[in-house]
């Protein structure tokens, strides 16, 4: 997969966060995964169409979930995945996922994204590619998640 199309959500996550109140937010190891991304307790699917396609899944633990819930509502305890919190959960999908469209309009990509699905649970196996994709780690303050991106350009 081309950097090009990684590096935009690299990007977003790196402006996104900070605005949330995450202090250090840095981009962890990078592989490959294949066929299916396996639950880690709860996973947020979003698609993008245009001049980019395919799926993404934003991977978390409950715990991880939880935590980034809560420093997004300034610190207010999340004890469970609730409406609130998985409500928490899917914007921030929403905002990385769209900072990193606006990314790709630097490159004069058009993309548009469909809205993001939430799924708690650790038996979630989902298919977001018909072959390899990448799973990119992210370490903000100390939570650590998944964003499996399997995606391809059409230009």
């Amino acid at each position: 997969m081309d950097a090009k199309m990684i590096n935009p959500f690299v990007d977003a996550v790196a402006t996104v966060l900070p605005q949330l109140g995450f202090q250090s937010v840095e981009r962890g190891q990078i592989r490959l995964g294949e066929e299916f991304v396996e639950g880690r307790g709860v996973t947020v699917l979003i698609g993008l169409t245009q001049d980019v396609q395919g799926n993404l899944a934003y991977n978390f633990t409950e715990e991880v979930a939880k935590g980034i819930a809560s420093t997004m509502m300034m610190g207010m305890p999340v004890t469970q995945m609730d409406e609130m919190a998985q409500s928490a959960i899917s914007e921030l999908v929403n905002m990385i996922t769209a900072n990193a469209a606006t990314h790709f309009s630097s490159q004069n990509l058009l993309v548009d994204i469909s809205p993001p699905s939430l799924v708690v649970g650790e038996a979630l196996k989902a298919r977001i590619s018909n072959g390899k994709f990448l799973v990119v780690e992210v370490n903000a303050d100390s939570y650590s998640f998944e964003l499996n991106i399997g995606i391809a350009s059409s230009k």
